[in-house]
């Protein structure tokens, strides 16, 4: 098989490298957040099987970035029908865990679809923008509303997963900000918003939140509510980040991950392990090196060269900003808890697969930008 020398010179390899040292300070913060408390037992697999994902998920990039990104945009809606498939087939025969149905179990592999649905509501809501004049009438986005906002948002929900349903809110609406929303849609979904949160907050909170997302949100409101129950989770997350103080504690040397003092520090809450290893310095290179990327998707989007292959990396850009200021938010207490993961550095093979899936849409926008159009 040949190499294109022009792939391996414009290949974006920056975008890259960010992502690769992210995800290897994510594996090493799951190993030391899973290290056993008495020194000479046995390890946790977790630090095994996220380097597996990880392998796994470049393969798939390279794949992805092989494939013209054109191509996606082609077979957008089937891509997407199966997305809405896979969500349906959770509902019927998902598996439940930790109170959420959200698993799909073939033989011994078990797969999160709504990690994978992300993609596939991406990419058609990046053709679907490509494809319409600007500005997007109320008219525009009421054709719109139904398919790519209520049915993917009221699948979601169901499972219960509040935490993808609400970052494929916000993608949605930031990418419909970016195509030019008419001032009278604007207008209307901020009336319409502060009116129908106070109605639409009551039949959730009765309805469609369970008692644990319910306590979430009252421990956000006041962590000191029952610091021994429900605020428990979210102060020791807070009490890990403020022990690292400017240098941390050094590695392998955090007490509130390997000690049991802190719930699901591998995956939501692993930032907390982090910052308390490493401290207010290591957090800040972790910070930049996710600036950097993001500002790299951003520039990615601007040179693009056409709409879709604009869209698809600034819907990508606005997915992974939400993730990332929600977590931290999340893990210091400035926002409720909803279960959203880290991207590359939390722990979970589907997360890490369809994270190096969009990752490997970037660079194939990136790397196109040079090519005539066909």
């Amino acid at each position: 098989m040949q190499v294109d020398r022009r792939s391996i010179k414009n290949f974006d390899w920056l975008t890259l490298g960010l992502v690769m040292a992210i995800s290897i300070m994510g594996l090493l913060t799951i190993y030391s957040s899973t290290r056993p408390e008495v020194e000479g037992a046995r390890q946790a697999p977790y630090f095994i099987k996220q380097l597996i994902w990880i392998v796994v998920g470049l393969f798939v990039m390279f794949l992805t970035v092989k494939a013209d990104y054109q191509w996606f945009g082609r077979f957008a809606w089937i891509i997407y029908g199966l997305g809405i498939f896979l969500l349906l087939v959770v509902l019927a025969k998902g598996r439940m865990g930790m109170g959420a149905q959200r698993w799909i179990s073939v033989g011994g592999f078990s797969f999160q679809p709504s990690e994978l649905f992300r993609i596939s509501f991406i990419i058609i809501l990046a053709r679907y923008l490509s494809e319409m004049r600007p500005p997007i009438t109320i008219v525009k986005f009421l054709k719109m509303l139904p398919v790519l906002g209520l049915i993917p948002f009221g699948l979601l929900v169901k499972q219960p997963d509040l935490g993808t349903a609400c970052t494929m809110g916000g993608v949605f609406l930031a990418a419909c900000l970016a195509r030019k929303m008419e001032k009278k849609l604007v207008a209307v979904l901020v009336l319409v918003g502060i009116i129908s949160v106070p109605f639409l907050g009551d039949i959730f909170w009765d309805d469609f939140l369970k008692d644990y997302q319910r306590n979430r949100i009252v421990a956000f409101m006041d962590p000191e509510v029952d610091p021994a129950g429900i605020g428990y989770h979210l102060n020791q997350s807070k009490i890990a980040i403020g022990s690292g103080m400017i240098l941390g504690k050094g590695y392998m040397h955090g007490t509130q991950g390997p000690f049991r003092f802190l719930p699901e520090k591998h995956t939501d809450f692993i930032f907390s392990v982090f910052a308390e290893e490493w401290g207010l310095a290591g957090s800040l290179v972790l910070f930049l090196l996710y600036f950097g990327f993001l500002l790299r998707a951003l520039d990615t989007a601007r040179k693009a060269k056409d709409d879709f292959g604009a869209f698809l990396a600034l819907s990508i850009a606005f997915m992974f900003g939400i993730y990332f200021f929600f977590n931290i938010g999340m893990t210091m207490g400035m926002m409720p808890v909803v279960g959203i993961p880290l991207p590359f550095m939390s722990y979970g093979g589907t997360a890490i697969l369809s994270n190096f899936i969009a990752v490997g849409l970037l660079i194939n926008v990136r790397l196109r930008r040079f090519e005539l159009f066909y």
